[in-house]
Parts: C-alpha cells; sequence; structure tokens
C-alpha cells in the first residue's frame, strides 16, 4: 500500500504545519498547489479536473482544507473527491470549523459527503485559531494599535493553537485506522477577548485594550482592511454568535487523539512575543 499523503492547503496555516509533522514521522508528503515550485509539490487545482491524476497516483491519504474563492464548497469539492476515492484514496481528514455541523453549510456539507462515500475519515472542528493574533486580522491593531477590536462582548471562545491542530491531523491522517468520525478541538480553556487583552499586556508590557464594537463597527473595521463586504459581513456574524455563547466550550479531542495537552493562550503569547514588538 501506498504511504503518500497529499496536503491540500499545504502552504496555509495549518498545512504546512502538518507538512512538517508527516515529515519528520517519516513519511512521503506531497504538497498540492495551484503554482507547484518544488519537486514536493504537484500542481492541483480545485477547478481544474485536469490536475486530478498526477495530484491523486499512489496517494493513501489526504489532508482537506477548502477552497477560499467559493461558498459553493461541496460543489467546488465534489469532482476531486470522487476522482481520489477512484484512483484509490481509502483516507480523508478534512478541516471544518466548530461552528459547522454536520450536512451544514461550507465544509459541513463534505462532511457530510464523506460519511456517505469515503472508506476512512475524520473530521477536524477547530474553534477560533489563536493565529488570528499572530498572524491573522488582529495582528496589526494589536502591533500598531495597541488594541483588539470586537463585538464579541464578554462571550468565551476555546481558542485553539493551529500547531494543536496539525498535530492532531498528522497523527490521524497516520494512524492505523480511525473510527470516522468529528472532532471538535479547542484549547485548554474557554476565554474572552478582554482576557486576551489582559495576556498581552502583561507579557508585552504594555496596555493592550479590548474595544466593544458594534457588529456593524466590526463589519466596517473589516471593510477599511480591504476585505470583501460578504467576508466582512460573515466574520461580524460570527462575533455575535460568540457573544450570544456558540463557542463555549472545551473538549479533550487534542489530548485524545495526540495524548498531549494543547496549548494554552498564555503559552502562544510567551511563544510569539516578537510579533507583536511595534512597527
Amino acid at each position: 500500500m501506498s504511504e503518500n499523503i497529499l496536503v491540500t492547503g499545504g502552504t496555509g496555516k495549518t498545512g504546512r504545519r502538518v507538512v512538517e509533522r508527516l515529515k519528520k514521522r517519516g513519511y512521503s508528503t506531497r504538497i498540492a498547489s495551484r503554482n507547484p515550485k518544488s519537486s514536493s509539490t504537484v500542481r492541483f487545482d480545485w477547478k481544474d479536473h485536469s490536475t486530478f491524476e498526477a495530484a491523486f497516483n499512489d496517494v493513501r491519504a489526504i489532508y482537506l482544507v477548502a477552497p477560499t474563492d467559493d461558498f459553493d464548497t461541496i460543489g467546488a469539492m465534489k469532482p476531486a473527491l470522487e476522482a481520489a476515492i477512484k484512483a484509490g484514496v481509502s483516507r480523508f481528514v478534512l478541516l471544518s470549523a466548530s461552528s459547522l455541523d454536520e450536512n451544514g453549510p461550507m465544509m459541513g456539507a463534505v462532511h457530510a459527503w464523506l460519511r456517505q462515500n469515503a472508506q476512512e475519515w475524520s473530521v477536524l472542528r477547530p474553534s477560533w485559531f489563536m493565529q488570528n493574533f499572530s498572524e491573522g486580522q488582529h495582528l496589526d491593531p494589536i502591533r500598531n494599535e495597541a488594541s483588539l477590536f470586537s463585538a464579541t462582548e464578554d462571550g468565551r471562545v476555546g481558542f485553539i493553537d493551529a500547531e494543536d491542530i496539525a498535530n492532531c491531523a498528522a497523527t490521524l491522517l497516520a494512524a492505523p485506522s480511525v473510527d470516522n468520525t468529528d472532532h471538535i478541538l479547542t484549547g485548554p480553556d474557554a476565554i474572552t477577548y478582554g482576557d486576551v487583552a489582559e495576556a498581552l499586556t502583561k507579557h508585552l508590557g504594555r496596555k493592550i485594550k479590548h474595544h466593544r464594537l458594534t457588529p456593524e463597527g466590526v463589519a466596517a473595521r473589516f471593510r477599511s482592511m480591504g476585505l470583501p463586504e460578504a467576508y466582512a459581513e460573515t466574520l461580524a456574524a460570527m462575533d455575535t454568535a460568540i457573544a450570544g455563547g456558540s463557542e463555549n466550550q472545551v473538549t479533550d479531542s487534542v489530548h485524545a487523539i495526540t495524548g498531549k495537552i494543547p496549548t494554552s493562550v498564555e503559552n502562544f503569547i510567551e511563544r510569539n512575543l516578537k510579533t507583536w514588538q511595534a512597527n
């Protein structure tokens, strides 16, 4: 049996970390990319059927990261998934989200499809990434304005480190077998954005303030940062959901899958202090 593992989104937040872990475990890893730049990268485009054969040839398992340019996620991914199964791929590990139930929108529909069609599958449903503070939309406000902006009010989130998500994905991709189920992934604590601001203040040695905006104010801020209107509105709606308690949960899934305790926000901040040095 082939031990090749294909990683879609292989240069993204979780994908590049999955690749690193699989390589350390000795697995032959193939990165899927629209623009391959190395011998370990293969050309792959969800919308270009001509790229499927070479990408899936002699592959046992695939880490699935959905395309970000199409809200009809199952419509965009289904032809490739069908081609992968036809090519002999037996296992899929899908990156979804804690807010997306099976049969729900976007990756939720892919989750349902995998249950119906895949021989072996796991769905990772992480809470909000800690990397949103160090690599994403909150980085510049923290670094340059000493501020966090949200409409989450006192809503709690089980923020999770992308390193822990990648560790779970690599473990499931390499495991002798999987349970064909989904896993909600969180960090060890559910905390507020105000708590994050306080932790940043303590470790950075300068005041970081959490500004409580309305959903409309958050959407306007994201639009001013250049995000498309629909995406800005979606992020604002997610903040509203957090304020209502949608992410107030902690699970033991990371430890159950990997045997390791997930990273806390405090430890994450300590590890990334240089990231937030003011420009």
